[in-house]
């Protein structure tokens, strides 16, 4: 009898231990400010209009709200000159998830975006890369296809 309640509070407190893991978060998230972090801020304070333009323009036909893109919910893929060393016409590839309500994530897409002098922003290309599927509380802001 002793013997079993010591072995099962023994697995008890190892169980309800917490376990160290080496896991690497899915994403970086910066501890400081830094330069970059803040140029990359104005970057995304420019140009989130035209992103959510673009967001708003492709859920306009599935969704009955439009659903928005936020600063942090924004991930630089990959970005360089169009027009050479110094050029000032430049292309940024980012990574988007567009949420509804209380930051319901709709889906996720990548956006291509050429920047040049004005400023100005032109969507050169758009890939819709996930869906993600609404609570159920949600589901009626999905438009239903049209029969025809």
């Amino acid at each position: 009898m002793k013997r079993t309640v010591i072995i099962s509070l023994t697995l008890i407190l190892i169980l309800l231990s917490p376990i160290q893991t080496n896991a690497e978060k899915s994403y970086y998230i910066p501890q400081e400010d830094s330069t970059e972090l803040r140029l990359q801020d104005m970057l995304m304070n420019f140009i989130n209009p035209y992103i959510n333009d673009a967001i708003q323009g492709y859920y306009q036909h599935l969704l009955r709200e439009l659903p928005l893109v936020y600063p942090y919910f924004v991930d630089m893929i990959e970005s360089h000159r169009v027009n050479g060393f110094r050029g000032f016409i430049l292309s940024i590839t980012l990574d988007v998830t567009p949420v509804i309500g209380p930051h319901i994530s709709v889906g996720k897409d990548r956006l291509t975006f050429e920047i040049s002098a004005g400023p100005k922003a032109k969507l050169v290309n758009y890939t819709h890369l996930k869906t993600y599927e609404l609570p159920t509380h949600w589901q009626d802001i999905i438009k239903k296809p049209k029969k025809y």
